[in-house]
């Protein structure tokens, strides 16, 4: 089985190496920073859950165009790159890598990120995943996985005999080397808890931005600030709801679970899009904020929390590359 990994960050990096446990699976790479550091020394794993150890990809790749020239027939292409389909649509890099026996699975945040490929692949299985799995690349090479391993997947748009066999097949290789919390979604639930992450990342993400770093225990400690986020999950769950026509399951967290929980973060604990926001990278505001307030208002389903934070946090972006420009 040929197994590529399109975008070997932390989570990718992670998922690849433990799928490349398996007997008779190649996992490959496509790198796009850390690659001459993964094509000198493979990448070093560091995890309380299955201890220290190194891991060389089958292939490393700089680009889509050198994965093309091996002329593999990949059984899985799993893209786990950040979504910013406001910069670029990645899926024109998967172009010549897709056959009739690959699934395309996507591992990122936010809503609407399947789109772009099933246009452009309409024929090919799609799989959606979700993952709370907390893991860092601190520099090239090394990843930290912090805890959990928990991931859904689901078939998009609909599932389908091939899908299901696909998803079902992941899940196993995965449950063979200790991911035991993977598992398969009915397609429409897989969509809602998709919404139900993008709750959770609208509210702590934007907030630590535009309250000036701050972590994440310290946000919900704060009375005002707990109110503020326990408004943004209620707002984009209460539209999720009423878009999917599904009730809340009871295998979701609550929003008070939620906040409860992340009560309980060490200090220092900090959402993604402020680390982005630091290194001045572009932010995933797309797809964690503006397409939910656009399919939302195509229902007649206004946000206006997630307006205002939307609204700010684009203008201060855009403000400092143009600032950034100038200097130039």
């Amino acid at each position: 089985m040929e197994i590529l990994i399109f975008g070997a960050g932390a989570i990718g990096a992670f998922y690849g190496s433990r799928l490349a446990f398996n007997k008779n699976v190649n996992v490959s790479v496509v790198c796009r920073s850390n690659y001459q550091a993964v094509k000198t020394a493979g990448f070093s794993i560091t995890s309380q859950q299955f201890g220290n150890y190194e891991w060389s990809p089958a292939r490393t790749f700089a680009n889509a165009s050198e994965a093309r020239k091996a002329g593999l027939n990949w059984d899985y292409v799993i893209v786990s790159t950040k979504a910013l389909p406001d910069v670029s649509d990645d899926s024109q890099l998967l172009a010549g890598l897709i056959s009739e026996r690959t699934a395309i699975v996507l591992i990122q945040n936010g809503i609407g990120i399947e789109e772009p490929y099933a246009r452009r692949f309409p024929r090919a299985v799609i799989l959606s995943a979700v993952t709370i799995t907390s893991a860092a690349q601190p520099k090239h090479g090394s990843i930290q996985h912090h805890r959990w391993t928990k991931i859904n997947f689901g078939a998009y748009p609909g599932d389908s005999q091939q899908a299901t066999s696909k998803n079902n097949l992941l899940i196993d290789l995965l449950s063979k080397v200790g991911v035991d919390d993977a598992s398969a979604f009915p397609a429409q639930k897989l969509q809602l808890l998709r919404w139900h992450k993008v709750a959770i990342n609208a509210a702590f993400n934007p907030s630590s931005v535009l309250s000036y770093e701050t972590d994440n225990p310290s946000m919900v400690h704060d009375a005002d600030m707990y109110e503020h986020m326990k408004g943004v999950i209620d707002e984009v769950l209460g539209v999720a709801l009423k878009l999917t026509g599904l009730p809340l399951p009871k295998d979701f967290a609550t929003p008070q679970q939620i906040l409860d929980s992340a009560k309980k973060s060490p200090k220092g604990s900090f959402p993604s899009m402020l680390g982005d926001w630091k290194r001045n990278q572009k932010m995933e505001l797309e797809v964690i904020l503006g397409n939910p307030i656009k399919l939302g208002r195509e229902k007649g389903l206004d946000m206006p929390r997630l307006q205002t934070m939307y609204a700010l946090l684009k203008t201060a972006q855009a403000t400092r590359e143009q600032r950034s420009e100038s200097r130039l």
